[in-house]
């Protein structure tokens, strides 16, 4: 009860802020659980080579292509992560198996992985697509109770325009990583 008193007074704007601000806490150690995965060289191995040929594809394709496959990419999965109830865990175990990749790539260069998963925040693409993740999981939680409480539909219109939110960040981060593995890998 002291929590509904405490949070109660709060207004619906720092509400939604600080729900997001905690997504994007809870997101990051979500990732780091993965980065921290053991991993055995053969497995990081694989994965490293799968991710070189990701970027391999992404090379070979002009910018606007190239944008468009990351972004479409990441924009699928935050998408899904609006999902009512199951959007949140969904993007969980994206971003845990993100962190998986991130400890494989990390050890293939002979980086520690977390110092290879700090890196990745030099640039704005991280920082951005985590900022988008979270507002979507924290908008499906919002969808989820404002729907338990009977006031889902009018919670819809707000969902339309954190989508739009986030696609235009997406996109911005794609375009981005796009410049960066063109131009610079």
């Amino acid at each position: 009860m002291a929590f509904d008193k405490y949070w109660g007074r709060f207004p619906a704007r720092t509400k939604r802020m600080l729900t997001i601000l905690i997504f994007f806490f809870i997101s990051l150690i979500v990732t780091v659980a993965g980065v921290l995965t053991p991993l055995s060289s053969e497995e990081a191995e694989t994965l490293s080579k799968e991710l070189d040929q990701r970027r391999e594809s992404i090379k070979e394709m002009d910018i606007l292509q190239s944008t468009s496959s990351i972004f479409g990419n990441n924009f699928m999965i935050c998408l899904l992560s609006f999902t009512p109830i199951a959007g949140p865990i969904f993007g969980f175990l994206v971003l845990y198996s993100t962190g998986v990749v991130i400890a494989a790539d990390s050890m293939a260069y002979g980086f520690h992985p977390l110092l290879g998963f700090i890196s990745l925040f030099i640039l704005p693409i991280a920082w951005m697509e985590f900022c988008a993740y979270s507002m979507a999981f924290a908008e499906s939680t919002w969808l989820t109770w404002l729907i338990i409480k009977g006031k889902g539909r009018n919670e819809l219109r707000k969902t339309c325009i954190f989508i739009a939110i986030c696609a235009v960040v997406l996109l911005a981060a794609a375009f981005i990583e796009a410049l960066f593995i063109q131009y610079l890998m």
